[in-house]
């Protein structure tokens, strides 16, 4: 018999540094589950990931246990690193901050692909484009 599900949490935490102290603390102990159980788990997965924002799933089930699934960091994350830049435009349409190749756009596709609502890697373009334009860099 399946495990009944108490509720499912969308957290981002930063790979390799989760602790139990606010804000990912309070927002698991509230839940009845081992913090340090958890902290362990996902840094001991995330390790080779240090300092990147992993959007995390963490399932709770009645019994107290729990089970998480690690998602891609985001196309915002994917393209600020691809452009190696801080951040996107303050001015988006009017400023542009950086430019990245149609071959980059096509690997952070590939890379997302698994968490976006399609599966179609010209449709995923689209949409990397798009977060692109909209952070104020240019796809060429």
């Amino acid at each position: 018999m399946a495990k009944q599900i108490k509720k499912v949490l969308k957290l981002i935490i930063e790979g390799g540094k989760a602790t139990p102290a606010p804000p990912l603390g309070p927002s698991l102990a509230q839940q009845g589950i081992n913090i340090g159980e958890f902290c362990n788990q996902f840094n001991q997965q995330t390790k080779s990931m240090e300092g990147v924002q992993i959007p995390v799933e963490v399932v709770i089930y009645e019994d107290r246990t729990f089970s998480f699934v690690l998602k891609k960091p985001s196309l915002t994350y994917l393209i600020k690193r691809t452009a190696k830049i801080e951040k996107g435009s303050s001015e988006t349409g009017k400023k542009i901050v950086a430019k990245i190749t149609e071959e980059e756009a096509r690997k952070i596709a590939e890379e997302k692909l698994p968490d976006l609502n399609t599966k179609d890697i010209e449709k995923a373009v689209k949409i990397v484009k798009g977060v692109a334009k909209s952070m104020g860099v240019v796809v060429e």
